[in-house]
């Protein structure tokens, strides 16, 4: 099975690529220093401190492994330059009579507080392909709402 493709703005690959930098050079010799300073400690089996930095260390390899499984199949989102929305289009909706503005992005970028949404979120999704003036009903937890598009850029 291929792997899933990303979706990353320019800045959100700089971070990656620097989060993985720092947690190959710095987090994982710090957690690895942990463990040899727990270890010192004597019996291992009672000894939070060892549990706690080896479930550090463990968290720090998985999260290394996901970067790396993003960077080997990324696409940069270029943004703006359609008037149909797409990942890297930001719109500007209508609902409920308030007016919200909503930049879509890849998963890895989602942040919905500051109006990132995902591709992949019913929201995203069901703006996607979609031009200004139009309607879209999404399926939210809150159920049904309906969303007029007022512009894409």
């Amino acid at each position: 099975m291929a792997d899933k493709l990303h979706y990353l703005s320019n800045e959100g690959l700089e971070k990656l690529k620097a989060e993985l930098t720092d947690l190959k050079t710095v987090k994982r010799h710090e957690a690895a220093a942990k463990i040899e300073t727990a270890k010192a400690l004597g019996d291992l089996s009672e000894n939070a401190e060892y549990h706690d930095a080896k479930d550090e260390m463990a968290f720090i390899g998985g999260r290394i492994r996901e970067i790396e499984s993003i960077l080997k199949n990324y696409s940069i989102i270029e943004e703006g330059g359609s008037s149909v929305a797409r990942v890297g289009s930001t719109l500007k909706v209508e609902i409920n009579g308030k007016t919200k503005t909503y930049k879509i992005v890849g998963s890895n970028e989602a942040d919905p507080t500051e109006g990132l949404i995902s591709n992949e979120s019913p929201l995203g999704g069901a703006f996607l392909g979609h031009s200004k003036g139009e309607n879209i009903e999404v399926t939210t937890p809150a159920g049904k709402q309906e969303y007029t598009i007022l512009d894409v850029t």
